[in-house]
């Protein structure tokens, strides 16, 4: 008789995560028929007029050619669906770690059910965040088109947010636009950049997972390290913002604190660089700019208790901080040696500023013996 071969523990039930995400998250506006093909129609043309303007302020040529990745409009389901992809992609290097260091003392019943809350639960998560992202590009799950990545642009909420302001459809998706297309970009312009991220998370989430107590705890921990999150207003004394507790209680080894703080810079980076792309368009280009800023920003002092405690426990007002301060570090740079000199960073990672660079940008440029313009 022919002996059968033990399945491997399912430390994460993905399928599970992805039909969860699709189920819970809401649905957004209303529309007619015409009118979604209308609005998808028109997200690709303001898309793919966005690149021009993101060409022009940040001065990279890899704005040119974008073929490798690819374009999605999306609805809120499938983007949390996409999503289950790119962490189980982010994922698998810490859960085989796991599953080869510890796979004697998991149980196959127990991972199963273990597997299947974990993935309920991220499932929920991606559930609840699908309404809340205008778009993301990710460059870690490959496109149709290569292996470039692919933006996903999600077009209720871009609609819901265009309504809730009352500002012009058009302008609001061309600003939104031109943030997302900036980080198809970067990724464009340092084409190392993907596999750095990779390994860093990679090697930070198979040391999370090896170090946390329990499955669901060592699961948790890796998937917040993926985003990280800085908590507190006040400044340690080497001048970075202290980061959450939670995190570092997890973080034993120096070279895994270290990995994080990398990360954070890095994710800073991006984000500010993208940011300030957005602000850099005058009413030439976005006629209506000052009031979509003007509406946009005010309308995080308006959500409710509730949705505020969330947002924080997800790390999501942390990313917030990520905007504005790789946004100080980006501007201080180009105010002092120009786009040109600021676009050394994007060469190799040792030109990468450190999370101490981005609160001093000053020590950056002297790192990279840029001298001042004008």
């Amino acid at each position: 008789m022919e002996s059968s071969t033990p399945s491997r523990p399912q430390l994460v039930n993905w399928e599970l995560a992805a039909s969860s995400a699709a189920k819970l998250s809401p649905p957004g506006p209303q529309l007619r028929a015409g009118e979604i093909a209308a609005a998808v129609q028109n997200l690709r043309e303001l898309a793919d007029a966005s690149v021009g303007h993101v060409h022009r302020i940040t001065g990279l040529d890899a704005a040119r050619d974008l073929r490798d990745s690819e374009l999605l409009i999306v609805d809120r389901a499938s983007w949390a669906k996409a999503n289950t992809q790119s962490f189980q992609t982010l994922m698998a290097p810490a859960l085989e770690e796991l599953l080869r260091t510890k796979g004697e003392h998991l149980k196959n019943g127990g991972a199963a059910v273990s597997g299947n809350v974990t993935g309920a639960q991220m499932g929920a998560i991606l559930a609840f965040l699908s309404s809340k992202v205008l778009g993301q590009y990710d460059p870690f799950v490959p496109s149709r088109n290569g292996p470039g990545g692919r933006l996903m642009l999600v077009a209720p909420n871009i609609i819901s947010i265009e309504r809730e302001l009352n500002v012009d459809p058009t302008d609001f998706r061309l600003w939104v636009c031109l943030h997302e297309q900036t980080h198809r970009v970067q990724f464009a312009a340092a084409p190392w950049l993907k596999d750095h991220m990779r390994e860093h998370i990679s090697q930070l989430t198979v040391g999370l997972v090896d170090k946390a107590d329990g499955l669901s705890e060592r699961l948790a921990g890796a998937l917040k390290s993926i985003s990280p999150r800085q908590g507190g207003s006040q400044n340690d004394d080497d001048g970075v913002p202290p980061q959450d507790s939670g995190v570092l209680s997890l973080l034993q080894d120096p070279e895994d604190k270290a990995r994080l703080s990398h990360l954070t810079a890095v994710m800073s980076l991006l984000e500010g660089h993208a940011n300030v792309v957005m602000d850099a368009v005058d009413s030439s280009i976005v006629p209506t700019v000052k009031t979509i800023r003007s509406r946009f920003n005010a309308r995080g002092k308006s959500r409710g208790p509730v949705e505020k405690l969330i947002r924080r426990l997800m790390g999501l007002d942390a990313k917030m901080r990520q905007y504005s301060d790789g946004a100080r570090f980006v501007r201080r740079v180009v105010d002092a040696v120009g786009m040109e000199g600021f676009n050394r960073v994007w060469i190799s990672a040792d030109n990468l500023p450190t999370e101490k660079e981005i609160h001093s940008p000053d020590a950056w440029i002297t790192r990279m013996g840029l001298q001042p313009v004008g």
